[in-house]
């Protein structure tokens, strides 16, 4: 299931495209086709306009701040990935980029709300620590903020959710405010609510407009990036509306 995901995913797919036209020949209408398929798909992949649609399509409202979370509940921030041999904490591993992001905002939410955090994230590829024990350090010692759940088995977000819920369930709360970024949200919002929990989005790092004139249409790899993380979601969604469809064996 991963190797096909990756296959229909920039940049392996553009590349595929392109080394396909070479292969028919680009003289010929065919090999033609395919290699300025991938091509130019690959060069507006990679533009802040394309990224910014492909993302801004995907994101819920912000939520109106701490205030919003009222009565009984739990703070989930899901894992987004890991730095390994980062020399700077001592801690080994640490978390990635986008995770310090909801941390950041996790971190935010519980200060102004009182509600105590449950972090998820496991070993997805055999590492010495789960990814929540290197975020619960994180919120520890950069943050001061507690943490009260760790959840180290889950490998991805349907995994996150059920996981968690079963935490969450045995001590009686059943509302969560889901931090994580906007784009993957809508995705993981349907995971946490088919395992039984009510959910509050909390979306972080919210989609940039492009910048102005001509700046919007010059490729980037930082947008390719952006751009293939909002393609993963969709096609995330694509699968899911065709479960809701297919007949169960």
């Amino acid at each position: 299931m991963d190797a096909l995901k990756y296959l229909l995913l920039p940049p392996l797919l553009n590349a595929l495209l392109i080394l396909a036209g070479l292969a028919a020949g680009t003289r010929r209408l065919m090999g033609g086709l395919l290699f300025t398929l991938g091509l130019a798909s690959l060069l507006a992949l990679a533009t802040p306009v394309a990224s910014h649609a492909l993302r801004q399509g995907l994101e819920p409202p912000p939520l109106s701040g701490p205030a919003a979370l009222r009565g009984q509940g739990a703070i989930v921030i899901l894992g987004g990935g890991r730095d390994t041999r980062s020399p700077e904490f001592g801690w080994g591993d640490a978390p990635a980029n986008p995770t310090w992001r909801r941390l950041a905002y996790g971190a935010w939410l519980q200060r102004g709300s009182g509600w105590p955090i449950l972090v998820s994230g496991g070993r997805v590829h055999h590492e010495h620590s789960a990814e929540a024990s290197l975020m619960a350090a994180a919120l520890r010692e950069v943050f001061e903020v507690p943490v009260r759940w760790l959840e180290g088995e889950s490998r991805n977000t349907a995994e996150n959710a059920r996981f968690s819920a079963a935490m969450l369930q045995r001590e009686g709360i059943e509302r969560v405010a889901l931090v994580s970024q906007a784009w993957h949200l809508p995705r993981a919002i349907a995971e946490f609510e088919a395992a039984g929990l009510t959910v509050i989005p909390a979306p972080t790092e919210f989609a940039s407009a492009p910048p102005p004139g001509l700046h919007a249409w010059i490729p980037r790899t930082y947008h390719l990036n952006q751009s293939t993380r909002a393609l993963h979601e969709w096609l995330g969604r694509g699968v899911a509306w065709l479960k809701t469809r297919l007949p169960t064996p």
